[in-house]
């Protein structure tokens, strides 16, 4: 059983803040994840062509327990230079891991493809991904904007534009999980041609229209959609709670979270994504019992991951131009007034 957060973004996990930054004339752009205290952090990856810098360091024989931030970026690979930002901001701030008098902040990072959707690319020497990213920290805080913003602004799916979602539960015991979602997708988020979202059974106060189920699903609904080829396509996860939970735990809430990717896309997990989730806790509250209480959070996280995917689209706003075509969710269907 849940109970409703107030943002109903991941920020609601104290200690959280997200910034965003994105080029329109690029059609990109970088989303951050900053905590006030360094993250356990776990990791776990689903898609066939995924893209990460220092996922390495959060497997559970690492020698680097916790993270300093967290980086989803789109430029496919060269967005991976947008966690040398973050690094770049973080020193400066004085944080990161000591070595003797050198700091080093471990920035971990996942992108997804978004080089063919009508942006200039021509970014000469340098792309600009560390510069977004720098400018993206800069602007972190408890709100941020959803849909065509940051890692999610030249995000697409097989029928809609994509975009960045969030989404946030508490459980009775107080504690909280958030998702953070950057959804670029090979499949679809919603169900055939029609306005209803895969995950409308897990919605929460219509944040992403209220409309529900269909009463019986369309005409070929089942018959898989696709967008794109190989490398092209990717949704990118964050959960988090206050939970303390060690990486090994949080393996499991991300392997967990993952049901949400299935929940929201149809379909999902295949070869041409890249799909990931990356799973963090501020350890602020104690988990009352390792096994059920365990099995609850995961369960809240795959429910938010399966919002926030749905939000990221609902909340997209469209670019009207070749070679993209691809419209947004609210220029398609009539949107209930709240």
């Amino acid at each position: 059983m849940s109970v409703s957060t107030s943002r109903n973004l991941i920020t609601d996990v104290a200690g959280l803040s997200v910034g965003n930054a994105h080029d329109a004339t690029l059609r990109s752009g970088v989303t951050v994840l900053l905590c006030d205290e360094p993250m356990t952090t776990a990791v776990d990856v689903r898609g066939g062509g995924t893209g990460t810098r220092e996922v390495m360091a959060l497997h559970p024989e690492g020698t680097v327990q916790q993270v300093h931030a967290l980086t989803l970026a789109g430029g496919s690979a060269f967005g991976l230079d947008a966690a040398t930002g973050v690094q770049s901001f973080l020193r400066e701030h004085g944080r990161g891991f000591p070595i003797g008098d050198a700091l080093v902040p471990i920035v971990p990072q996942a992108i997804l493809f978004d080089l063919l959707n009508g942006g200039d690319k021509n970014w000469g020497r340098r792309p600009p991904y560390q510069d977004l990213a720098y400018a993206a920290c800069e602007t972190a805080g408890a709100e941020f904007a959803l849909g065509t913003a940051g890692a999610g602004y030249g995000a697409t799916t097989c029928n809609l534009k994509g975009g960045l979602g969030s989404a946030s539960a508490q459980a009775q015991s107080g504690i909280t999980v958030g998702a953070l979602a950057a959804v670029n997708a090979v499949g679809s988020v919603a169900i055939g041609d029609g306005p209803h979202f895969w995950s409308a059974p897990f919605e929460s106060r219509s944040e992403f229209g209220g409309l529900g189920m269909p009463t019986e699903l369309p005409p070929n609904a089942l018959q898989p959609r696709i967008k794109g080829g190989p490398q092209e396509n990717t949704t990118l996860v964050v959960v988090a709670t206050d939970a303390r939970l060690d990486r090994m735990m949080l393996r499991r809430l991300a392997i967990m979270a993952q049901t949400g990717f299935a929940r929201a896309i149809y379909p999902v997990h295949t070869p041409l994504d890249g799909d990931i989730v990356f799973a963090v806790s501020t350890g602020a509250r104690a988990l009352p019992d390792p096994i059920y209480g365990l099995t609850e959070l995961g369960t809240l996280a795959a429910n938010v991951t399966a919002r926030a995917i749905a939000r990221g689209v609902y909340e997209a706003t469209a670019f009207n131009d070749a070679p993209t075509g691809l419209p947004a969710y609210k220029d398609c269907f009539e949107v209930p007034q709240k």
